[in-house]
Parts: structure tokens; sequence; C-alpha cells
């Protein structure tokens, strides 16, 4: 299917004027895509509604990005979906890019209703243990939160990126930290106004460098998390595993008398490594991996 719509491309008129005019009506269709799924997703929130539903219409994944131009690799014998079981449970690691032949299944996952259902799941079980502690009467219980894809949602940016079947590429995507655009995930966002009336401050632990952190600040502030205890951010000449880092710096709240009473991300280095924290919670998220 790719080596003929490239076929149908060459055979069109070469004008600079049409690229132009068929570029920008990609880009706009992507925007139009994520703004109604975005705005859909704060509304949800803002009623405060466990229920999470579809989009009232099938969202044109494939408007957002052409379905040829990936370097990513192919399964064999595997459906997109126990791919995605797979990476959830841990079962998958060291992967580089989403496959190829899953950008579709990944892109109606992440902007469908079911991304927003499994949140809410996480969301939900944490805020229960969160009721059932017996917190300690000098205020140092934390619950650390990761920022990129548990605090703050980088779909729009992905969705330019298809969702994961790109190579990371640092540059650009630090380019759309710096915009301090990203919204919040609005289940994650509802978990920390739960944890804040509850008496539980919050950690920010992420692997966003040093020099982000103002912007990463200022976003977090822009899309509703006002308040937090600390928030932690990497050191520019920090290297090694992200397990490494984040336990280590757990471990440094805890040295300094904090009680990490829960621990929450999107990836399973955010929460492996000791100390992990009284409990931890996954978000979901198939679309990278960090070792």
């Amino acid at each position: 299917m790719t080596s003929l719509a490239y076929k149908d491309h060459k055979s069109r008129p070469q004008s600079s004027q049409l690229e132009g005019i068929a570029e920008r009506v990609k880009e706009t269709a992507m925007e139009l895509a994520v703004a109604i799924v975005l705005l859909a997703a704060l509304v949800t929130s803002s009623h405060a509604s466990s229920r999470v539903e579809d989009p009232p219409f099938p969202l044109p994944i494939h408007l957002l990005r052409p379905l040829s131009g990936s370097g990513a690799h192919r399964l064999s014998g595997v459906t997109c979906e126990s791919w995605r079981v797979a990476v959830e449970a841990n079962n998958m690691r060291g992967w580089k890019t989403i496959p190829r032949t899953c950008e579709g299944y990944v892109g109606h996952y992440m902007l469908g209703g079911l991304y927003r259902r499994d949140s809410a799941v996480v969301a939900g079980e944490a805020a229960k243990y969160a009721e059932s502690l017996d917190l300690r009467a000098d205020g140092k219980d934390v619950w650390v939160f990761d920022v990129d894809e548990t605090t703050l949602s980088n779909l729009p940016y992905y969705a330019r990126h298809g969702f994961g079947v790109e190579l990371y590429n640092a540059t650009s995507f630090n380019a759309w930290v710096m915009k301090g655009k990203a919204p919040a995930l609005p289940e994650s966002l509802e978990l920390y106004k739960k944890l804040l009336s509850l008496g539980i401050k919050i950690v920010f632990l992420t692997g966003r460098t040093e020099d982000q952190r103002d912007i990463t600040a200022h976003n977090l502030k822009m899309v509703g998390y006002h308040t937090w205890e600390k928030l932690l951010l990497k050191g520019l000449n920090v290297s090694g595993s992200s397990v490494a880092y984040k336990s280590g710096m757990r471990q440094k709240l805890e040295e300094e008398g904090y009680s990490v009473v829960g621990n929450i991300g999107d990836q399973w280095s955010d929460i492996l490594g000791q100390p992990e924290g009284g409990r931890t919670f996954k978000v979901p998220d198939p679309m990278y991996y960090i070792s």
C-alpha cells in the first residue's frame, strides 16, 4: 500500500506550490484532530467524570502523517495489540521505535477513548491507595510524579512524528519542550489534586535537564499543577540509566527525611530501582521506551 501511494505521488505534477499547499493541509488536519481530542479531554476532566467516552467520529489518524517514510522494524506473527500489552507488561524491552505496521493502531489508541480509560483506571487505583494511607504528622509524605507522558502529555508532538514510529530526535523534541505548550494528562491532574487534598506533598522527578527548569515549571503551572514540594531535573552532566538516576533521587529524598508513599510514571524506568516508594503505578505509554 505504501509503495502504491508513493507511485501515485510521483505521478502528480511536481509543483512546489502544490506541495506546499498539500503540506499545509496535512498539518492543519493534524492540528485540528489533536486539538479536538485534547479539548474533549479537558471538558471531560472539568466535569470530574470517571467515564471516558470515545470520540463521536472516527479520527483520521493517517491524515496526521503520510503512510510513507519510517524506519521502524516490522513484526512477524504478532498483532499490534499484543505488542502493546507486552510493552506495558515490560516484556518487550530495549525497542527504539514502534513497529511501522502499528503506527495507525497506536495513533488510534492514543487519540481514542481507550488510552483515557486505561489512564483513569491507573489514577483511580492510585487515589484509592492514597486514601488508605496513615500519613505521618510531620508533613513529609511525598508522592513522586514523572513529567513527560505522566503529568504532561506530549501527544501534539508525537502526532507529528508517527506516534513513535520515528527514531527519537533530541533536537526536535527539546524544541517542542521549550515551547511550554504540553497539555496536562487529565487523569493525572485529577490524581494530583486528590493527593494535595489528602495532605500529600508532590515531587516532580523528570529526565528533563536543568536548562529546561523554567519552561517546565511554567508549563506545569499553566495547565493546573500550581504547587509542589520539589521539581527535580537532571544535571547537564549526569549520565547512566534512567533507573539509576531516578532511584538515586528517591534515595536522596528519603535521606532528607521524606517518605515516598507513592510513585507514578509512564516508563518502567520511572518506578523500578530501590527505593521504589510505598507503591508504584504505571501509566500507559506505547510510544517510546526509556531504559
